[in-house]
């Protein structure tokens, strides 16, 4: 990376859910810019110490982070240890996040346990996150959050009804903070498509590809494709806050 103009030097980065297929890809992305990125996890201490191991620039001092979304105490005690080390936080992804498939007129299989999970992770998470670090992120006036949505905020389209009803209230929770913290932080949503994570290629091979024909771009996004939209954000969409930027193949022209 040496001699090459890096947009985010001098940045530092937490990816909340870091270690998962996409968290990854942003964390990659990020680290490529410059950035110093703590990846957050929440069970998976081996995948994101792996994950930050192998990130560009490694003389940045990229570091695995537990950041379990859903235990305030425990953000809190992040925001103290990023304070510590790095002294900043200018950037502040929320990737965390959890479903299930359930058909979504199979109002019993959406069970108590299911939907309060979903809530606590999709939604609740962002929010607790965005709290415990918004000290940080205010300390330059240039702090950005962005939440990772999904075009089933809008589709009402998706793994399970309140799977789509989380992103609804994570897009409307991004105008509200949009609001709240400027001019100091910017917050932004990005709503993906359907991604080609592991995740989604451990499905069924015809329904992937159906999903894809139904897409005018006739594919699946990469998750480089969401992470370099990030990186966007970040770096020459400096105007954009309380937004909700789609990546989604043109999907909801289908």
């Amino acid at each position: 990376m040496t001699g090459q103009h890096l947009p985010l030097a001098g940045k530092v980065a937490l990816v909340t859910g870091g270690a998962g297929g996409l968290g990854r890809a942003i964390c990659h992305e990020l680290a490529s810019g410059g950035a110093q990125v703590y990846v957050g996890y929440h069970r998976s201490a081996d995948a994101a110490r792996a994950v930050a191991a192998a990130l560009p620039c490694p003389e940045r001092g990229h570091l695995a982070a537990a950041a379990p979304v859903t235990d305030s105490a425990a953000l809190a005690t992040l925001a103290g240890q990023i304070a510590a080390t790095a002294g900043r936080l200018d950037i502040l992804v929320n990737c965390a996040g959890t479903t299930r498939f359930v058909e979504h007129a199979d109002l019993d299989g959406l069970d108590d346990a299911l939907i309060d999970d979903i809530l606590a992770t999709n939604v609740r998470g962002p929010l607790a996150a965005v709290r415990a670090l918004r000290p940080l992120l205010c300390a330059n006036r240039d702090g950005l959050v962005v939440n990772i949505s999904s075009i089933a905020a809008s589709s009402a389209m998706g793994s399970n009804i309140m799977y789509c009803a989380s992103k609804a209230a994570l897009d409307n929770m991004t105008k509200s903070l949009a609001r709240a913290l400027a001019p100091a932080i910017r917050v932004v949503s990005v709503a993906p498509g359907l991604v080609d994570t592991d995740f989604v290629r451990g499905m069924d091979a015809a329904w992937r590809d159906s999903q894809a024909a139904r897409t005018p771009l006739q594919r699946l996004a990469e998750p480089e494709e969401i992470a370099r939209a990030i990186s966007a954000v970040a770096t020459h969409l400096t105007f954009s806050t309380g937004t909700v930027i789609a990546v989604d193949g043109g999907r909801p022209l289908a």
